[in-house]
């Protein structure tokens, strides 16, 4: 695991602290690891209503057949073909 200084500000600092005692962290490393956590969530369910936006803003949704993934599988062998030259 790698390790990682910073410095805070004393109120900063006291309010961490704080965190840790009410929160029921065992140490500030803790309560640090959960925060980036709870960002990693955050930043990932943003992406995922982008990208759910995205999905309803391109039009109706298209039936998928066996044709659609035989002709993604040609594409993807021509991209690979250009790709390889």
């Amino acid at each position: 695991m790698a390790t990682m200084n910073m410095s805070l500000p004393d109120q900063l600092k006291r309010f961490v602290d704080e965190e840790v005692r009410e929160g029921g962290y065992a140490s500030t490393s803790d309560y640090m690891r959960d925060l980036i956590r709870q960002r990693q969530r955050a930043k990932a369910e943003e992406l995922l209503r982008r990208l759910i936006a995205e999905g309803l803003a391109s039009g109706p949704a298209e039936p998928v057949t066996k044709q659609t993934f035989e002709q993604m599988r040609k594409e993807l062998r021509e991209h690979a073909a250009r790709e390889a030259d």
